[in-house]
């Protein structure tokens, strides 16, 4: 039997970091099969996903504590199967402030759609040098999701916010 694991891992960001976290994976016979991972102000900060022989769990999770400076979680993932619905693609660019993302992601909540990838970061505006936070969300959704009204209040809140958001759906 096998195991999946979800590791996340935060620490000081460094050279080789990436390498002695796949290291100890593979001695303990882990197939790194999919991971996300972002150098934050200084900080590493990553996710990854494993599958591994069952007796070599916990083996593996005491390995993980004897990686310097590092923060390591582990849970243990369910079978992995993709989830049913629409996929949609979401992008948003506008003047930096607080507030954004809950008020996007509120709209999300009240029409049931998941979150299941969302990069942001900020950047100055060609002309003005204005600060502009821009995201890119893949989101997930029900068959029966009325995109129509989805998009409608979006827009919506994008006359509030003073963003152009758009929002499309892939096949």
């Amino acid at each position: 039997m096998s195991t999946n694991l979800v590791l996340t891992v935060i620490g000081n960001d460094r050279p080789g970091l990436v390498e002695e976290l796949s290291t100890v994976i593979s001695k303990h016979q882990g197939n790194w099969l999919e991971a996300s991972m972002s150098h934050l102000a200084g900080q590493f900060a990553g996710i990854v996903r494993v599958a591994l022989p069952d007796f070599q769990a916990a083996l593996l999770q005491a390995a993980l504590c004897g990686l310097a400076d590092l923060q390591i979680t582990t849970a243990t993932s369910c079978v992995d199967t993709k989830a049913e619905g629409r996929t949609l693609l979401l992008s948003l660019v506008g003047h930096d402030r607080i507030g954004i993302v809950r008020e996007v992601t509120q709209v999300l909540a009240r029409h049931t759609v998941n979150v299941e990838k969302l990069t942001t970061y900020t950047a100055s505006a060609p002309m003005s040098a204005e600060t502009l936070f821009h995201a890119n969300a893949e989101l997930r959704a029900s068959p029966t999701l009325d995109a129509r009204a989805l998009k409608a209040e979006l827009e919506n809140l994008s006359d509030d916010l003073m963003v152009d958001i758009s929002i499309v759906e892939t096949l």
